[in-house]
């Protein structure tokens, strides 16, 4: 993968959320004996001092954890059967029980280096646990779950898992079920003195061969038991914070309330009804954001995202640009993996994602106005159709202090045309008009990706794993492409036949693409960063077009 060259160092942003680029998770784990072939078994406690609104407290966390006692070269090493049991000392109660708490939920940050052959990277695994009733006195224990980022190895060597920081996010709600004031507590927690020289969680053997029918020694007790850790989402940086990151500054070419209280819609919004759009308002912040169409996820899941997404299509042609209106897109995060090649630590992860307005896989309707053969103004409502799946790729790799993203976006897209007016004129175009075939785009990997579709490409950077420039998917940024419009059909009414002159007059190759994607927000996640998501879950950065 290769990055962006050299040159003065763009303005950054911050990369929050359930990060593909910025975190993983992992816990402290101590070590424990195998209890089956191939299986080592966790199940261990380290001590942790954790800073709660009444101080520094001593606290104790309880991983297990399966691990494949060895692997070979290119063999998957995914933890199974993970638990992080977080046991917060008395003083925490008291914290909860001044805000009047009667229940909380949380949500758990572990961070964990990993190092094999003198090449490190930070991951963090995130849990979350159920929402549990607060005890009148005693200890508060918080146990979570979740899913665990894969890793992969280029080449032989032992890896290992040492552990780091954790940061615990608490949810509490009062006995009528509303949220306290405040309505969340951040807790940061660092492993206790008495911790050093049992933070090597696990050291797992990767052979170059096969490990099937292999005489390979069981894994050498290393100087720190081996173990595991807990919970979900990407892998990350060297270094990345002990905590989630709370900064709420948009992205480039973004726009939020924290930025720009801007009322009214956007340029790009198009032909869209008052109750297409969804105001919302960001916690903490007294403007609303601008209108956007509404963009929720009613069923998300703990890698569920949304995002807003805008900018400026040319169509060549008529040597025009056409704005494409704010569109909600619906993303799901797949299992991050990381991957150890010569050119160092790599974190992939492939995400699917999809268009959504009122229920349809499409932009909101939008119009473009050109002047055809050079001298009729034309004005057209058209729709962008998604009609297959849309995958996310990213690729980040991890080198100090800029670790460099690059993301490709592919996605089947048709473009459907819904009215045309010729110098006011109505042309009717019938119910049916669109491409006969999906936009397309130069592939980079026509194998692996075969058929029409549009790519966009995305590059970026990450410093610690919080500040981001360029495009990251979490934290968003501007994605470039290039694209043809291909031929058009079943345009026309009553006999006419007006496939012919939407061809001559649009398709054809070359048409550049720039969009500006927003701030994600990780609607799934309980207790989401503040900036990222309006009260009810909606992504809070609307973007604005750039070119």
């Amino acid at each position: 993968m290769r990055g962006p060259g050299p040159g003065p160092r763009p303005s950054r942003v911050r990369a929050r959320g359930a990060t593909i680029a910025a975190f993983v998770a992992l816990a402290p784990l101590l070590p424990a004996a195998a209890v089956a072939v191939g299986t080592l078994k966790v199940d261990t406690a380290l001590p942790y001092v954790c800073t709660l609104p009444s101080g520094p407290q001593a606290a104790t966390v309880r991983i297990t954890a399966a691990f494949p006692e060895r692997v070979a070269v290119g063999e998957e090493i995914r933890p199974t059967d993970v638990t992080t049991t977080v046991e917060l000392p008395a003083a925490a109660v008291a914290d909860l029980t001044v805000l009047e708490a009667a229940t909380v939920r949380a949500e758990t940050r572990l961070t964990v280096g990993v190092t094999q052959n003198g090449q490190r990277a930070e991951a963090t695994w995130r849990g979350t646990s159920p929402s549990l009733d607060v005890p009148a006195d005693g200890p508060l224990t918080l146990t979570t779950t979740g899913d665990v980022p894969i890793l992969t190895t280029g080449g032989p060597g032992d890896l290992s898992l040492t552990a780091g920081s954790l940061g615990v996010d608490l949810a509490p709600s009062t006995a009528d079920g509303a949220a306290t004031v405040p309505a969340s507590l951040s807790v940061t927690c660092v492993p206790a003195e008495a911790a050093e020289g049992r933070r090597v969680l696990a050291t797992v053997p990767v052979s170059p061969g096969a490990t099937t029918g292999e005489p390979s020694a069981p894994p050498t007790p290393s100087t720190a038991p081996s173990s595991s850790s807990p919970s979900s989402s990407p892998a990350s940086l060297p270094s990345p914070p002990p905590s989630r990151p709370t900064g709420r500054e948009p992205a480039s070419g973004t726009s939020g309330a924290s930025r720009s209280p801007a009322a009214g819609r956007t340029a790009d919004s198009g032909p869209q009804a008052a109750d297409d759009t969804a105001p919302g308002t960001g916690a903490g912040t007294e403007a609303p954001r601008p209108p956007a169409p509404t963009c929720r996820n009613d069923k998300p899941t703990s890698k569920s995202l949304t995002a807003y997404i805008t900018g400026y299509s040319n169509v060549r042609k008529l040597n025009g640009a056409n704005v494409i209106p704010v569109s909600c897109t619906l993303i799901e995060q797949g299992d991050p993996e990381i991957v150890f090649l010569p050119d160092g630590v790599h974190l992939l992860q492939k995400s699917d994602a999809e268009l959504s307005y009122k229920g349809r896989r499409q932009t909101p309707p939008f119009e473009a106005t050109f002047l055809t053969f050079g001298f009729a103004p034309t004005t057209a409502t058209l729709v962008l159709e998604q009609v297959g799946p849309m995958a996310v790729e990213s690729d980040i790799l991890l080198v100090f202090p800029d670790n460099i993203a690059e993301t490709y976006i592919r996605a089947p897209l048709v473009l459907r045309v819904l009215d045309v007016r010729v110098n006011g004129t109505r042309l009717d175009v019938g119910p049916s008009c669109r491409t006969a075939k999906p936009l397309s785009s130069p592939e980079p990997d026509p194998a692996k990706y075969p058929g029409d579709h549009l790519v966009l490409l995305g590059k970026g950077q990450l410093l610690n794993g919080t500040d981001a420039s360029g495009y990251v998917l979490t934290s968003g940024g501007p994605l470039t492409g290039e694209v043809t419009i291909p031929a058009f059909e079943n345009c026309g009414a009553g006999g006419e036949d007006l496939d012919r002159l939407l061809t001559a007059t649009i398709s054809g190759p070359g048409n550049h693409l720039k969009q500006i994607q927003g701030q994600t927000c990780a609607v799934g996640v309980e207790v989401p960063t503040e900036g990222q998501c309006t009260e009810d879950r909606q992504p809070y950065v609307v973007p604005k077009p750039a070119r």
